[in-house]
């Protein structure tokens, strides 16, 4: 049997859904890799920084003391 118009365009919006899904789904995973590469490059050049920098160290020591265990989570 031959695909009524309403068939075709629910099957074609059903289409058009997922690929807008899987686009967002990989946009999200791309942001959360620039995230994460923000971050070891940031972390990087503070731990450089502490070991030229005898003040910057004990700054850094301060702000990780009052970190909590899961504020690296997001």
């Amino acid at each position: 049997m031959a695909e009524s118009s309403i068939e075709k365009a629910r099957r074609q919006f059903e289409e058009a859904k997922a690929r807008l899904q899987a686009v967002e789904a990989r946009e999200k995973t791309a942001e959360r890799k620039r995230d994460t590469r923000r971050k070891v490059i940031l972390g990087g050049a503070l731990l450089e920084l502490a070991g030229r920098d005898r003040e910057a160290s004990a700054m850094i020591k301060r702000v990780v003391s009052h970190l909590s265990p899961l504020s690296h989570r997001g």
